[in-house]
């Protein structure tokens, strides 16, 4: 008879079975359909880390099953150190040391709701539930826009606008917000023009899932359907994004000579959109200038004021080259560092919130430090991807996708130290890492 003392522990390789949480994914998919009413979309997130952390203490007194692989856990816990750490680090130097030492406190509640997302997708079933409800949930603002497209009113809007002002009194948009709206809003409203960068960023669900359950005539549907409103709702950073995203999921399923019809389908997309919608028209115009114009202004112009903005960056990462100005400090430091002040700015009154750019958003607002330690994330983000089977990269895949194009540096982007892109970009790196690293399927945990 075998001695149990000689039987080995078990394996801690990808291998290690985790049980994940059966009511996780529900909670993520509650996260994201809340986004167009920022204050529960944040209250469920709150409540998700604190289901989490209340669920981990009774597992771990009841010494049940783990909810994810220990490399998961690890991974996790990194991306969200890489993030979250500069954050800390910078608020030493910030121009508000109260606030900033606040809200990196206050930031800690994203932990352990990435620790739900990531066992959210654990196991079989939860990827099959998150992946495929975030699918559904793109498709389902898809053509809520479109639906806007033609008749000028998103129904799913229509309705949260009527619930807020039946229970507040209020519209959730203003006049003045909306005589400002310059692209289409769709689900998020006139006043939070994110529905373009949104889609572009979550769209490697929808088109895995058309294309695994329709094949490739699907992905094309379904890449046509999104790729219109990325058009309407978008800016060009969103056009960016989604072009990524179809170069990379259209290339093994497709084949080149179909992924080139696919996007000289999109260029006369484009170029008929022009024709008809003034606000397409408009931004391709703008686009333009960068070619057409002979001198830096032009540019300038091309870029909404993203020159200057940038130089502005600069400045601050010189003058702050070790943490930075603070997370968040863009705004107020960039007075002293204008390179044009007292000019009018391209993005009108006031001074610019953010970098718009990944690298200089975290060199200006966190400095060198920031930078290391985002680039240390990164390199294990890759590392885990690189030496993962294929199995792993396959269920990880539309995660990756999407987390990769979020963060793609050579775009502009929305500030990702801010609330609502921050917790999206975690969110997806969440999702990556308990995907990717989830190992075999065991029964669910309850």
């Amino acid at each position: 008879m075998t001695n149990s003392a000689t039987i080995p522990p078990p394996s801690l390789s990808a291998e290690t079975p985790s049980a994940g949480w059966r009511w996780a994914p529900h909670w993520v998919l509650a996260f994201v359909a809340l986004w167009p009413a920022p204050g529960y979309a944040e209250a469920v997130m709150v409540l998700g880390a604190l289901a989490a952390i209340v669920h981990l203490l009774v597992g771990r007194f009841r010494g049940g099953m783990r909810l994810l692989s220990h490399q998961a856990w690890a991974l996790t816990s990194v991306l969200f150190c890489a993030y979250w750490l500069p954050q800390l680090v910078s608020s030493f130097d910030a121009l508000d040391h109260g606030r900033a030492f606040r809200e990196s406190l206050v930031d800690l509640r994203y932990l352990p709701f990435l620790w739900l997302a990531a066992s959210a997708v654990a196991s079989a079933r939860g990827r099959r539930l998150t992946f495929g409800g975030l699918a559904v949930i793109v498709l389902a603002w898809t053509v809520d826009a479109l639906i806007q497209v033609v008749t000028g009113t998103s129904p799913l809007f229509w309705g949260i606008d009527t619930l807020k002002q039946a229970i507040s009194g209020r519209p959730m948009c203003s006049a003045e917000q909306l005589a400002l709206a310059d692209r289409l809003g769709g689900v998020l409203g006139p006043c939070n023009l994110k529905l373009g960068v949104v889609l572009a960023s979550l769209s490697p669900f929808a088109l895995y899932f058309a294309g695994r359950r329709l094949g490739s005539a699907g992905w094309i549907v379904a890449a046509l359907l999104v790729g219109v409103v990325v058009l309407f709702a978008g800016s060009r950073a969103s056009w960016i994004t989604f072009a990524l995203v179809l170069a990379s999921s259209g290339w093994s399923l497709l084949g080149w000579k179909k992924l080139l019809g696919v996007f000289a389908a999109g260029a006369i997309a484009l170029a008929a959109l022009a024709w008809f919608s003034p606000q397409v028209q408009q931004r391709v115009a703008r686009t333009a200038q960068a070619w057409t114009a002979d001198g830096g202004d032009g540019v300038d112009t091309a870029l909404s004021g993203r020159t200057r903005i940038w130089g502005a960056a600069l400045c601050m990462a010189r003058e702050h080259p070790v943490n930075g100005v603070g997370a968040r400090g863009f705004r107020s430091a960039f007075p002293a560092c204008d390179p044009e002040p007292g000019e009018p700015a391209a993005w009108g009154e006031g001074p610019a919130f953010h970098a718009h750019q990944i690298v200089l958003e975290v060199l200006s607002e966190t400095g060198l430090f920031g930078l290391l330690l985002w680039l240390a994330g990164a390199a294990m983000a890759w590392r885990a991807w690189r030496f993962a089977g294929a199995e792993a990269r396959d269920r990880a895949r539309p995660a990756m996708l999407a987390l990769a194009v979020t963060v793609f540096p050579f775009n502009t982007h929305l500030a990702f130290y801010s609330t609502f892109w921050g917790g999206l970009t975690l969110l997806l790196a969440a999702l990556y890492a308990g995907s990717l690293l989830a190992g075999r399927e065991p029964v669910q945990a309850r």
